[in-house]
């Protein structure tokens, strides 16, 4: 999981993701181990989509005798499932060098494999234990991908044996829950065909809506999780596309209609698509409490096991980080929340039972996920900000923090310095300095607040201020909102300070790294002081 500098879209690499809330590299890293072969052929651009992989297709309302459906505003949660693990061909558990691809474990290695409905019975059983109502399988199937071994694949081959667990455990009288789609958006520019698929074109049209049908085609609709009788879909980055614009959604939602006996998709666009959909999402909240409107949070992270990156780990302080965003979300709750994720080993986040945590996370999600049913608010927390006009954070060797606290970022990463005989902190990359505001200091859903800024003037360019805020067209669904003050940096090589105004800000960390706000420059040097949040 790799933070991006900006809210701006920019070309991908394996670890570095477009999303300022961040998402999962290893989506895409192991998406290109296994279509490696397929990348030594020669592209071919256009080929006919094929028709719908599954047999369920062409459906009529019978075919949905037994299906069910929450109610737009009933409390749902929900889980990403990682379902590519194969014990037997060592897939997504040895890495090509043959070290452990793993970070934390399952409790054993038996059956370990998405072909083994004993193995997806067993995670749904957990997953019943821990109050979960919908599993979201990560697809990356494609039309690409519907070769001669595609039934070898494991997006196509694991969810037939996912489907008879979920059956034996209704036929014995139990409540696993409903399957939806997480469709893994890499494939938009991974895939055996080599194409990278622009979304404004007939051609990107109709593979975005075959990815989505395919998926659907594999479930019986008995077993689909739905919203408004609405199966739902989560869309993972749009940084994957070449390009994209509303016609994309709106096809594929009139194409599935046509085919899917009337039903369209209740369909979450991530943060990062600039489209209009039914609800917005984002990845990331492992590393922290993410809510656009459908919730995520998780219990940490450490993608310590997974080649080329640099080192990112959140840890899980024994269960207090994750109770904390539990908390911090039940303040001010959706209807609607995803557990970031069940099984995602390579990068730790996993909430199902492992070799290192045993059934703790189970333990710890179905006590807020009653919790959160029942209708239950957290209170405001009380510390010893609780009531304070400001609080401050002295940048320097170290910091001094009074309730802010200075965030290092990989597009803002700073270092301690002496300016006028003065201690601070310069930015030596990026662009940006971000801070995180003390839980207790937060007193309501919004807060109108301001920010000072003592800063020495180095060089021409301008000083801004990006806020958690409540404007949902500003980037990000208002997590970047932009103070409208502008400072003019002239380098008069001076002490200087700013104020920046905050109004109807939300603080609820969704900036990288789980922050409330930052700092913006386009100076080739600046230097930081004091930063001070006051209440007005």
């Amino acid at each position: 999981m790799n933070l991006c500098s900006s809210p701006r879209m920019k070309t991908l690499t394996k670890t570095q993701m477009q999303n300022p809330s961040g998402f999962s590299a290893t989506l895409t890293l192991a998406f290109l181990m296994w279509a490696g072969s397929a990348a030594l052929a020669p592209a071919q651009t256009q080929r006919p989509i094929p028709p719908a992989f599954g047999p369920h297709v062409n459906l009529s309302d019978a075919d949905f005798a037994g299906s069910k459906s929450f109610g737009k505003e009933e409390r749902i949660v929900g889980t990403y499932y990682f379902y590519w693990y194969d014990v037997y061909s060592k897939e997504h558990i040895i890495d090509g060098d043959g070290t452990d691809a793993l970070t934390t474990h399952p409790p054993s290695l038996d059956d370990f494999s998405y072909k083994s409905v004993r193995w997806h019975r067993q995670q749904l059983q957990d997953m019943i234990a821990a109050g979960i109502d919908v599993v979201l399988p990560v697809f990356w199937g494609a039309p690409s991908e519907q070769a001669e071994q595609a039934h070898l694949h494991w997006s196509y081959a694991g969810l037939k044996p996912l489907v008879q667990a979920r059956e034996e455990l209704l036929l014995a009288g139990q409540h696993p829950p409903r399957i939806g789609l997480f469709y893994d958006t890499s494939t938009l520019q991974h895939n055996a065909w080599r194409e990278h698929i622009d979304l404004t074109t007939d051609f990107g049209r109709r593979w975005f809506y075959a990815t989505i049908r395919d998926f659907f085609s594999l479930i019986p609709p008995k077993h689909w999780a739905m919203i408004e009788n609405r199966p739902i879909v989560l869309l993972y980055s749009a940084a994957f596309a070449r390009k994209h614009d509303q016609s994309c959604i709106d096809f594929a939602k009139d194409q599935f209609a046509k085919e899917f006996g009337g039903r369209i998709p209740y369909l979450a666009r991530e943060i990062s698509w600039q489209v209009k959909a039914d609800n917005t999402c984002a990845w990331g909240g492992a590393l922290g409490l993410k809510n656009p409107g459908i919730a995520s949070l998780g219990p940490g992270y450490d993608h310590s096991a997974v080649p080329g990156r640099e080192r990112l780990v959140v840890p899980r302080e024994g269960g207090k980080f994750y109770e904390e965003n539990w908390l911090r979300f039940l303040r001010r709750p959706s209807p609607f929340v995803m557990l970031e994720t069940w099984n995602e080993f390579h990068e730790g986040t996993d909430i199902c039972e492992s070799k290192e945590y045993g059934r703790k996370f189970i333990e710890l999600t179905r006590k807020y996920a009653d919790l959160f049913k029942q209708g239950w608010q957290a209170p405001w927390p009380k510390g010893s900000y609780t009531g304070a006009k400001s609080i401050t954070v002295t940048l320097g060797q170290p910091n001094q923090e009074n309730g802010l606290r200075q965030i290092e970022n990989d597009d803002g990463i700073t270092a301690p310095a002496t300016m006028a005989e003065r201690t601070c902190r310069t930015i030596k990359k990026g662009h940006y300095i971000y801070f995180v505001v003390d839980d207790s200091f937060k007193w309501s859903q919004t807060m109108p607040l301001a920010v000072e800024v003592e800063y020495y003037d180095a060089a021409p360019g301008t000083l801004g201020l990006e806020f958690d805020g409540s404007d949902v067209s500003a980037p990000f669904s208002g997590a970047y909102t932009r103070s409208a003050e502008v400072v003019q940096l002239t380098g008069s090589k001076r002490w200087q300070r700013a104020r920046f105004s905050l109004p109807e800000a939300r603080l609820l960390n969704s900036q990288n790294r789980g922050t409330d706000f930052r700092l913006a420059t386009t100076a080739s040097e600046l230097y930081i002081g004091r930063v001070t949040l006051k209440r007005p």
